[in-house]
């Protein structure tokens, strides 16, 4: 029995990758005692700022089983997404299609294909990214990566521009062997790249300070020094990936599905700032940065406007 589930997994993972994953790796849905404890470790240091919804799920976080009720497995997944085409106001994630959508409706043509080849009755959930799960926790534990000094994944041989995706099964397979890997080593590149110090300690990021966080998380209007900080971003920050060695030779394209809309690479704060409802509503359709809302762009917006001028001054 044990050698049909090993050939079992080896068959899911090579459908995984048929279907454009980069890395396809399994892990005992056993609690992930160590990653809890560094997720309690930043909500209790306040890293976390102002997202509450992170204090909330600590129970599910900590175990798989009250989100799939049977869970044996989990199966963990990076699809790798374009750096940016040019340097622009937009992390490079938010001009492509939404990876909610695109990661979410993979893991679930992968669930029915496992369904589909199983003698007996699979239950599983596919995850991405809006459940409590500890996602890196999980990607280490399945050996699909290391998480670096920038606190991202590393997936060795596709750097870190990549998106984290789950399946809960309750299927007992065979796990995989956790990655005996220091992607890091002697390397300060991201932190270095930093302009706001928030990673000044190592693996540790500390969203108060960080553009991404600033730029999309943050509800409220901006102080001055929240403002100075976000610098000229409209929705994001690729600073430490752009810094990280491991994302200088990889394939630009990523997965075929993600095309990036030229009209908002080519955003501009200035450009930002005019807009409508209805042109926001259709500039960013289908892509996660429409969650932003026009209030907040225009925010980040007058901030990048403000911070340019000052640097001219």
């Amino acid at each position: 029995m044990s050698e049909t589930l090993n050939d079992l997994k080896e068959v899911i993972r090579r459908k995984a990758l048929g279907l454009g994953f980069c890395t396809a790796g399994f892990a005992d849905a056993k609690p992930l005692s160590e990653a809890l404890e560094e997720y309690r470790a930043m909500i209790d240091e306040g890293r976390h700022g102002e997202m509450g919804y992170l204090e909330t799920g600590l129970e599910a976080r900590a175990n798989p089983e009250l989100l799939l009720p049977g869970v044996k497995s989990v199966l963990s997944v990076a699809l790798p997404w374009p750096a940016p085409a040019k340097p622009g106001a937009i992390s490079g994630y938010a001009v492509i299609p939404d990876y909610h959508r695109v990661v979410g409706e993979l893991l679930a043509e992968l669930l029915d294909f496992i369904r589909s080849i199983c003698d007996q009755p699979v239950n599983g959930r596919v995850c991405v990214d809006s459940l409590p799960v500890l996602e890196t926790g999980w990607a280490e534990a399945a050996g699909i990566g290391r998480s670096g000094k920038n606190s991202l994944l590393i997936v060795p041989g596709h750097g870190s521009r990549v998106f984290l995706g789950e399946l809960l099964l309750d299927l007992e397979l065979e796990p995989d062997t956790p990655l005996d890997w220091a992607p890091c080593e002697g390397c300060t590149a991201c932190l270095d790249a930093c302009p706001t110090g928030a990673l000044s300690v190592p693996g540790k990021l500390d969203a108060t300070r960080c553009i991404s966080y600033l730029t999309i998380e943050l509800k409220r209007d901006f102080t001055n020094e929240e403002a100075a900080m976000a610098d000229s971003w409209l929705y994001g920050c690729d600073h430490c990936l752009d810094a990280c060695p491991h994302n200088a030779n990889i394939e630009a394209t990523g997965y075929p599905g993600f095309e990036q809309k030229k009209e908002l690479v080519n955003l501009t704060p200035a450009k930002a700032l005019e807009l409508t409802n209805s042109q926001f509503r259709k500039l960013f359709a289908g892509t996660p940065a429409l969650r932003l809302g026009l209030r907040r762009l225009k925010r980040n917006a007058r901030a990048a406007v403000a911070n340019k001028s000052q640097s001219k001054s």
